[in-house]
């Protein structure tokens, strides 16, 4: 246990981006409905007391994506093979719209192969939510270098969106509800559209004044040569670290160029980011530490991919369930045990307790979320 020290933030989501990794390499519904229940258990055991409502979000999100993707499959699926269900009537199209289809027979093949890609595209929103839900946006923020402070400021207003959209609906519901208004159904939803929307404008306008009231964007004495050479550099590295960690998930890909590209990548990323974050004027205060619960938690996911890489070497199969012909999902244990090793998070930190500065009123809006003591403005 962590004695009650909230875990740095960059931990949690170095653990939800690899269950992440392992739900883009299988398409088997066991393994994804257990990525699912971790994330679910862990953010449930260690979460802030404001944090679950923007998690259901994200869970209500993955469910209508899978929804989505069930229903466009019915009405557009190409694959009509396999074990008619259901027929619909067919809409004739020209004859340059070959190999398009709507309607016709809905085959259970068809329909398990769209569900088992849309579970896989709802546990990706699930471990983002999770990660959302564990780790504060604004402490993210503060253990950025002070290169990416700027970016960072962009990525924790885009993350403090999710859980304020659905507390401002959450708000303008309950006043619905007082005035004696319905908040079921497709009206009220219609209703609870536009004051939200009317709300975000207002809160956007608001964050604009307020981060330039701040002095937001003051770049001191650095040359504007050395600030584009800096923001080429991290852009550059950044790329070449997206190339190589396609080239070593995708399988049909060769995994020779990876690894050297992957270390190169990251090698110009961080000496551009320690090489224009030398002279920052930005100050921290109590800075987060990475101790031994914050290795626990990158331990875990790291499991978890070790697991996956571990049956996809064994057992290439068990990790795509197939629906031609159809058969039975299979349980890769390497998986599972990584799995289940993702889970030590939930017993080894402790209860995600607030800081003074992510204490946000339950009235407040999105400019306050966004700069509730924000650390290091004032550049």
């Amino acid at each position: 246990m962590t004695g009650g020290r909230a875990v740095h933030p960059g931990a949690w989501w170095v653990w939800a981006l690899a269950l992440g990794t392992v739900a883009t390499r299988t398409t088997n519904p066991v393994v994804l409905l257990l990525l699912i229940a971790v994330a679910a258990f862990t953010v449930s055991a260690r979460r802030s007391p404001e944090s679950l409502r923007s998690f259901g979000f994200f869970l209500r999100l993955g469910l209508f994506v899978l929804v989505i993707r069930i229903v466009f499959e019915a009405l557009f699926g190409v694959d009509r093979i396999g074990h008619v269900l259901l027929k619909l009537p067919t809409v004739p199209l020209p004859h340059w719209a070959d190999g398009m289809r709507i309607g016709g027979d809905i085959t259970v093949q068809g329909l398990l192969t769209a569900t088992y890609g849309g579970l896989q595209l709802a546990t990706l929103l699930v471990c983002v939510g999770s990660a959302n839900a564990l780790a504060s946006p604004r402490r993210l923020l503060r253990a950025l270098p002070a290169a990416l402070y700027e970016a960072g400021v962009a990525i924790t207003v885009a993350l403090s969106f999710a859980p304020q959209l659905a507390s401002a609906a959450a708000r303008v519901r309950r006043a619905r509800r007082l005035r004696g208004r319905s908040s079921t159904g497709l009206r009220s939803w219609l209703g609870v559209a536009l004051p939200v929307l009317e709300g975000a404008l207002d809160s956007s306008i608001e964050l604009a004044a307020a981060m330039d009231s701040r002095g937001f964007g003051r770049r001191g004495a650095i040359s504007i040569t050395r600030r584009r050479f800096v923001a080429a550099s991290v852009v550059t590295g950044l790329i070449a670290i997206t190339i190589a960690v396609y080239e070593l998930l995708d399988a049909s890909s060769p995994r020779v160029a990876g690894l050297p590209l992957l270390a190169a990548g990251t090698a110009i990323a961080c000496a551009a980011v320690l090489f224009g974050g030398r002279d920052s004027m930005r100050t921290k205060y109590r800075p987060d530490a990475w101790r031994a619960s914050e290795w626990i938690v990158v331990g875990a996911g790291a499991a978890a991919v070790l697991g996956i890489i571990v049956a996809g070497r064994l057992s290439p199969g068990s990790l795509h369930t197939t629906t031609y012909p159809l058969v039975v999902p299979q349980l890769p244990w390497p998986a599972l045990i990584g799995i289940a090793l993702a889970l030590v998070p939930a017993w080894a930190t402790s209860p995600q307790m607030p800081a003074v500065q992510d204490i946000v009123a339950p009235d407040a809006t999105p400019t306050d979320a966004a700069l509730v003591a924000p650390a290091g403005v004032g550049r």
